[in-house]
């Protein structure tokens, strides 16, 4: 073949494998009006966001016109690696009515993102319509809920809205059992769980940014979640509790809750690590966020939530090495930050049978501004810091453990209010290698157990308002192959 023959053979082939991949990557339209008289190549029309889920492979893209679509979604491993972009974040709405299910729910399937859309009122259930498994997760990337193991990775959520007007509402915007992930500029409210829920990764790989969560039991949790996981340059306000990593047994298994960098121990995780220095490194971050005013006691709660310290900022059960930085922490009732050691379950008249004894160790709550937080006081540990530890002296004769919370630190913030222990960044400052136990002992349980029963039942709640609008993607077309929609 001569020179200008090759040259011209490669250009065809080039422009063949660039045509294949152009075809690989089909648009699928969902609208509720008629699609047009001329449909392009690579593009199809369709009524419910399940029929385009349906024919969508990895690569695709599914693009939801604005109207009230009043059906769950339920995406599988087959369509891995797909996007589903809404047009408008706000007038793309993924409708419950108020019935049991769930919304979005991305089963064991690979970098799915979901984006720019609303989903609201999907419920966990009742008497009169129960659930089959787990319901009430509006956007839920589920990796495989209960089974203790990492079941997919790749979940990606951004310009998303979650929201609840009911009692019975679980958890907004939601992810399990995966790593490697990202949400950015979500907002959720109205849930008696959480607004934001990521749990059972040991190694997360996440980060959480631009998040606004209002009107929940809970702000953000994360049972068994750490590693590598960041959560930062959010507005968590108005919750019953803010933010509130944790270590449990035996949900979202395998436990703890562990912020160091590189653990060792994560293919077989030590539920009970021993933390020997404050000088660790901790890839757990809650940095540059405003927690504010998490008082609201009229929220709708459910039997994990319910027991669970209200009026609090950040809330650290049985948590171990784990950064709180840089953040604006304001205005909270009892507590700015609260820590404490953790029997989980806690049933002491059972002799804590079943229960693994989460210490709260080797955390740092540095460089952070505090005010006004513990205003109801009453208590030796209301303020803006309270560590608890020591509470094996309480539980004596009990098979609870000699208590080992030990080498937490506290350097460089400004808290104008009282602190437990008092004069904390002292002996408790990250100057010292070692820190001891802040104990705390009987009048510490006594105070963990007391508030939840000082905010009203949960018969007394109140479904809480939908939310004004939320900032909609700048550009729904960017990244999208060209269509009737994206030109």
């Amino acid at each position: 073949m001569s020179r200008c023959g090759l040259v011209l053979a490669l250009a065809l082939a080039a422009l063949a494998i660039g045509a294949g991949s152009s075809l690989a990557a089909k648009v699928n339209i969902v609208t509720q009006g008629s699609p047009p008289s001329s449909v392009p190549a690579n593009t199809a029309y369709f009524k419910t966001i399940q029929a385009a889920v349906n024919v969508s492979t990895a690569g695709d893209w599914v693009l939801v016109q604005p109207g009230v679509y009043k059906e769950a979604v339920k995406v599988t491993g087959e369509h891995s690696g797909i996007w589903i972009r809404g047009m408008n974040r706000n007038t793309v709405i993924v409708d419950g009515q108020g019935k049991t299910g769930n919304g979005i729910e991305i089963y064991k399937a690979n970098d799915v993102y979901v984006e720019n859309l609303t989903v609201r009122n999907f419920e966990t259930g009742s008497e009169a319509e129960p659930c089959p498994s787990e319901c009430g997760n509006d956007i839920w990337w589920n990796g495989g809920s209960g089974s203790g193991k990492i079941g997919a990775h790749g979940w990606w959520g951004s310009y998303l809205t979650a929201y609840d007007t009911s009692l019975n509402g679980g958890y907004g915007i939601f992810t399990d059992n995966e790593v490697e992930g990202a949400w950015d500029n979500i907002y959720a409210s109205g849930f008696n769980d959480s607004g934001m829920y990521l749990g059972a990764c040991q190694e997360c790989n996440a980060k959480i940014s631009r998040a606004t969560m209002e009107n929940n039991a809970l702000g953000y949790s994360g049972s068994n979640s750490g590693g590598n996981l960041i959560i930062e340059k959010s507005l968590i306000r108005n919750n019953a509790a803010g933010i509130a990593p944790n270590s449990e047994n035996p949900g979202d298994g395998p436990p703890p809750q562990d912020g160091e960098c590189g653990r060792p121990n994560i293919e077989n995780p030590n539920p009970e690590p021993l933390i020997t220095s404050t000088r660790i490194k901790r890839c757990t971050i809650i940095r540059n966020n405003v927690i504010s005013e998490n008082n609201n006691v009229t929220v709708p709660v459910n039997g994990s939530t319910a027991p669970t310290p209200w009026g609090t900022g950040v809330l650290l059960p049985g948590d171990y090495a784990d950064l709180v930085t840089k953040n604006t922490i304001t205005n909270n009732a009892n507590d700015g930050v609260l820590g404490f050691e953790y029997a989980n379950p806690f049933t002491p008249e059972n002799n804590f049978e079943g229960s693994l004894f989460f210490q709260f160790a080797g955390n740092k709550i540095a460089e952070n501004t505090f005010s006004n937080n513990g205003y109801r006081g009453g208590w030796p540990f209301t303020g803006d810091v309270a560590m608890m530890g020591g509470f094996s002296e309480v539980f004596q004769g009990t098979r609870y453990p000699e208590s080992h919370s030990v080498d937490n630190c506290v350097s460089g913030n400004v808290m104008p209010d009282a602190t437990f222990p008092a004069s904390i960044e002292g002996a408790w400052g990250c100057q010292n290698k070692q820190t001891p136990s802040p104990g705390g002992g009987e009048l510490a349980v006594d105070y963990l157990v007391s508030l939840p029963s000082e905010a009203p039942a949960p018969s007394e709640r109140s479904p809480q308002p939908a939310p004004s609008p939320q900032p909609t993607m700048p550009n729904p077309c960017k990244g999208v192959p060209t269509n009737p929609l994206c030109r």
